[in-house]
């Protein structure tokens, strides 16, 4: 049950793009158009969640027990670049259109600071492996949905009449603070 509570959390009230305002490139980025979106949902959603694992496991394994903690953010950004590294030679390998929609921002996932801010907040929050497994593909899950939101709303909004100085950046940015305040409304549903 406790899991179930933390995946909803972080999903819905503790989304890392909504409340915490990580990742906020690739949501004004890439969600011009709704399949992007959820292509880049997906791969954000694999990385998170493998990168929440498998940096767990580094640093209970090999960081703490050497004594290297200091080491722990160069570390983990090695093993998200690994991982996106590998999501991407898979993506060209089943799909060489997708990786061609996708572009620049395959890549910048490694630099994606929600990424790094799952796997920082696994081992700030003392979670356990499963705790952060659960985290991180939660977390993903919230990027996917908030970022597929967003797509929709701004396909919308090309056909809508916005005042000429409210259109393209602007008008996304009020989007997303009416976006953050919507989901604000889920604060007490959920605890953590």
């Amino acid at each position: 049950m406790e899991l179930l509570a933390l995946f909803f959390s972080v999903m819905i009230v503790n989304n890392f793009i909504l409340a915490k305002f990580l990742g906020l490139c690739p949501f004004f980025g890439v969600s011009r158009d709704l399949r992007s979106a959820a292509c880049m949902g997906a791969a954000v959603t694999f990385v998170m969640t493998a990168a929440s694992a498998v940096t767990w496991a580094v640093n209970d394994h090999v960081l703490i027990p050497f004594g290297v903690m200091y080491l722990q953010t160069i570390v983990f950004i090695l093993v998200i670049a690994t991982l996106v590294q590998f999501v991407e030679l898979v993506i060209k390998k089943l799909s060489p259109m997708l990786q061609r929609v996708m572009g620049i921002y395959l890549p910048l996932i490694t630099t994606n600071c929600a990424v790094l801010g799952v796997c920082l907040l696994n081992i700030k929050q003392q979670m356990s492996l499963s705790e952060a497994i659960v985290h991180g593909f939660g977390g993903g899950l919230g990027f996917a949905l908030v970022i597929c939101m967003m797509a929709g709303i701004r396909e919308r909004l090309e056909m809508s009449r916005v005042p000429l100085a409210m259109q393209g950046v602007p008008i996304c940015f009020i989007t997303g603070c009416l976006m953050a305040l919507t989901f604000f409304g889920f604060q007490g549903l959920f605890a953590g």
